[in-house]
């Protein structure tokens, strides 16, 4: 039976992700753990973890005997910005945390299984835009992109030197009702919503042009879940895969918005975010992860529309 240790559980993917876990493998199996005292999102087995503090983490997955471990704790590409050193010092030292203790372990022979996230910020300016194929120069801008592609090659060297099983998505732009937008580039795709269900104008902080890929939050949980459950035999990308939900831009979420709310209007004031998001692609090739591991997104621009509007709360 796995035991699987959630960190950053109190996040955008973590909150989410531990309630689909716990309905596939059970609530006596599923730890959520976070740096904050308490849960945010009521999980039923939480505890308090600092994946900086590796004695304590080291702690928490023996008592628990955990098999898997996903580390989501990180700084996002805006709040980075804002503070580099600790946003560098949590999202590198935090993924080397893990990957030392699976190696441990994996001596004691008590493997792990690890799931790491990456982002379509660890490419940049010279990146191909539309596309853009899962090996492909990576340049990243921010420091948040700087940390996901040097945790890239740190996930492929940890497997290829010590046989870590380490699996990782870069995942696009995620959209989701259940939590506030998280301190990144694509959260006007979350905040649009609250404005429009609380019939305000939105002032958007991109262009109306500026396309990028995003993914929504039950495809984003169902491609982690895929993922970790496939073989390991499957895996051939252990650096992160390329995984495509749908591409839009501002205009295109906006004019979709309208179909369903006439009265919707979008104003549009580019700040400094204008330039993180003309260094990422537009579109992902995802042909790798649908080979090695099948994966198809599910959800369209109409259905993701109708879908937030009818669940985003008018605070």
């Amino acid at each position: 039976m796995e035991k699987i240790l959630v960190i950053g559980a109190n996040g955008q993917i973590g909150s989410e992700l531990v309630d689909a876990l716990t309905v596939k493998h059970g609530v006596e199996n599923v730890i959520a753990a976070d740096i904050a005292p308490a849960s945010l999102y009521g999980a039923a087995n939480y505890v308090h973890v600092d994946v900086l503090d590796s004695a304590r983490l080291a702690k928490v997955v023996d008592s628990y005997d955990v098999t898997q471990v996903y580390q989501l704790a990180a700084l996002l590409s805006v709040t980075g910005e804002q503070a580099p050193l600790k946003a560098w010092t949590l999202n590198i030292n935090g993924l080397l945390n893990i990957l030392e203790l699976a190696r441990e372990r994996g001596l004691a022979g008590k493997p792990l299984r690890l799931f790491w996230p990456s982002s379509i910020a660890a490419f940049g300016p010279h990146t191909p835009a539309v596309d853009t194929p899962q090996l492909a120069v990576m340049d990243p801008t921010t420091i948040y992109g700087i940390s996901k592609q040097a945790g890239e090659r740190l996930c492929d060297y940890y497997f290829s030197k010590y046989g870590i099983d380490v699996r990782s998505i870069r995942y696009p732009g995620i959209i989701s009702y259940k939590s506030p937008p998280g301190g990144g580039t694509t959260d006007y795709a979350i905040a649009i919503f609250h404005a429009a269900k609380q019939a305000e104008p939105y002032t958007c902080f991109l262009g109306p042009e500026t396309t990028l890929p995003m993914i929504y939050m039950p495809d984003a949980i169902r491609a982690t879940i895929e993922l970790m459950a496939a073989p390991a035999a499957q895996i051939r990308t252990r650096s992160a895969y390329n995984v495509s939900g749908l591409s839009f831009s501002p205009a295109q979420l906006a004019q979709a918005i309208k179909q369903l709310l006439p009265d919707f209007e979008m104003r549009y004031q580019p700040d400094d975010r204008q330039e993180i998001a003309d260094s990422w692609p537009q579109s992902l090739d995802d042909t790798h992860a649908r080979a090695d591991w099948g994966w198809r997104a599910d959800v369209g621009l109409a259905q993701l529309v109708k879908d937030m509007l009818e669940n985003v709360r008018a605070a």
